[in-house]
């Protein structure tokens, strides 16, 4: 979900609280994420789906109280599919790692309320309050969350960052996300805590989803992530040191016209846009119209198993 990176003139580890505050995370994180939308005022899908079946998750996809902007990106982001894929079920319970805005919690906390299952989201933390916008995000998305109890259910937050403990309480999780935002935590220097984190919550049996930037295939990772790609092998390679035996691939989320190739990273594509360097102001001047075209990133998606 999130977009933190390393300038590429950084060194290529500095304490997570300075690395995390420099990058300017938390508006990334927002534009990876979807912007927060208005109140919802649609109600929840019923125990009920269409034709008076149980209801779908494709049901809380098409969700009315997700904003259409958030909807726009499905198409993109294929949610049904991915979460398919990594065997999201019924009265599961999931940990979401850094949730951001909101994007997949408003398809993962109504779909788990209505099917008696609880989810966990570790929104992230910069310690001691060093990004003067962490807060206020964190706020933001508790608010969404209590604004719609009816909706959301008891969402549990806990947290993930270089000094945090569990995800939720050891062996009770059937399956832990991370979405979009791995290159986030190899740029501030605690990819490796992630993976641990992730195995120790989840039963023997349970799933580890990856979705990430992928990278072009056959190059060393870059330590500081600074494009925002990361490698494959390297994600393989940190889930297998972790403890996760590597399960499967899907090329649901592929994007074939991402040539990876762009001036201000994975963020110069939708729905970033970003058109200047990082902390500069945007270039009125700058011709979107390519980057437009080719879409969000190319990506990955990783499904590996907390062996039994």
């Amino acid at each position: 979900m999130g977009l933190l990176n390393g300038e590429a003139d950084q060194p290529t580890r500095r304490s997570a609280m300075s690395l995390l505050a420099a990058s300017g995370l938390t508006s990334a994180l927002l534009a990876a994420c979807g912007r927060k939308s208005a109140a919802p005022t649609a109600p929840q899908p019923a125990a009920g789906g269409k034709g008076g079946g149980p209801a779908s998750l494709a049901d809380f996809v098409a969700g009315a109280w997700r904003s259409p902007a958030d909807r726009a990106r499905d198409a993109w982001r294929h949610p049904v599919e991915t979460l398919q894929f990594f065997g999201l079920q019924p009265g599961m319970t999931v940990v979401e790692m850094w949730p951001g805005a909101g994007w997949y919690t408003q398809i993962l906390a109504p779909y788990l309320k209505t099917t008696g299952g609880k989810l966990y989201a570790a929104t992230f933390v910069v310690p001691n309050a060093d990004d003067p916008e962490a807060q206020p995000m964190v706020a933001e998305y508790q608010k969404m969350l209590k604004a719609r109890p009816d909706l959301y259910g008891d969402v549990a937050l806990t947290a993930f960052g270089p000094l945090t403990g569990p995800l939720c309480p050891d062996r009770t999780a059937d399956l832990v996300l991370f979405l979009r935002n791995l290159h986030n935590w190899i740029a501030a220097g605690y990819a490796e805590k992630a993976f641990h984190d992730a195995f120790a919550a989840l039963k023997p049996g349970g799933v580890l989803g990856v979705e990430e930037h992928r990278a072009a295939p056959g190059g060393a990772q870059d330590p500081v992530a600074a494009s925002g790609y990361v490698q494959t092998d390297y994600v393989k390679k940190l889930a297998e040191e972790a403890g996760f035996v590597f399960d499967k691939v899907s090329e649901i989320n592929a994007n074939p016209k991402d040539a990876r190739n762009h001036p201000f990273g994975v963020w110069t594509l939708p729905p970033t846009r970003r058109s200047s360097p990082r902390g500069a102001p945007p270039n009125p001047f700058f011709l979107h119209g390519k980057f437009d075209a080719i879409g969000e990133s190319d990506r990955m998606t990783l499904r590996f198993v907390k062996p039994k």
